[in-house]
């Protein structure tokens, strides 16, 4: 299987991408972002573009893919929704509208979160804008997509956050991770967690296509 990782300098993206790199299943890895990860592995190629929604210098490397594990995101915290949508739903279609006119049978992969609003309506915005942005990827010509909502995440392996608020908040918890863990597995994921799963639906499909905490900790 050949992937294409967005935001693997992210939490989420670093343990898809560690996962990825690690599943004999996966032969090629392609990383694309706006930073470099400062990585190298025999099945790793890496693009860095200033803009992430505009793929036209890199189109002809893009085709010939499996699945895109979609792990690009921003908090909402401070933003008014004007620019939260411009990063969250106009980005992601662009990349996702390219991705499918390139690679028709493509499965598409896409980390959402706990709580998205697929009615479009609801009073919370972030929850507003993704659930805009998960239905719009579902219409898309992919050959399947995939709406992973993960909720809280425990990065494993060395893994950080770039978020400083999110990291802060991940080391003040981290003594109650085992008591978290032990409440369900709907209740708390990790990073190898999430990764392999997003891997997993990749290549062996799911019976729906949002996928809740417990979906992802069952893939």
């Amino acid at each position: 299987m050949n992937l294409v990782i967005f935001g693997a300098t992210g939490m989420v993206g670093q343990g898809a991408l560690r996962e990825a790199l690690l599943d004999p299943h996966v032969a090629r890895v392609l990383v694309v972002g706006r930073t470099s990860i400062g990585r190298h592995d025999p099945n790793l190629r890496e693009f860095v573009v200033s803009d992430v929604a505009n793929l036209s210098s890199i189109e002809s490397e893009l085709s010939g893919l499996d699945a895109c594990l979609f792990c690009l995101g921003v908090s909402s915290a401070g933003m008014a929704e004007a620019r939260y949508t411009q990063l969250t739903y106009d980005l992601t279609l662009a990349v996702a509208t390219t991705l499918a006119r390139l690679n028709p049978a493509m499965t598409f992969v896409y980390v959402s979160g706990l709580g998205t609003d697929s009615s479009e309506r609801g009073r919370v915005m972030w929850a507003r804008v993704k659930g805009r942005t998960e239905n719009a990827l579902l219409r898309l010509p992919f050959k399947r997509a995939y709406m992973m909502r993960p909720g809280l995440i425990i990065p494993l392996h060395g893994i950080r956050s770039r978020t400083p608020w999110v990291q802060a908040l991940l080391t003040v918890t981290r003594p109650l991770y085992p008591l978290l863990a032990k409440l369900g597995p709907g209740a708390v994921t990790t990073t190898e967690r999430l990764g392999r799963a997003m891997i997993a639906v990749a290549r062996n499909g799911y019976p729906k296509p949002v996928l809740e905490m417990r979906d992802i900790n069952a893939c």
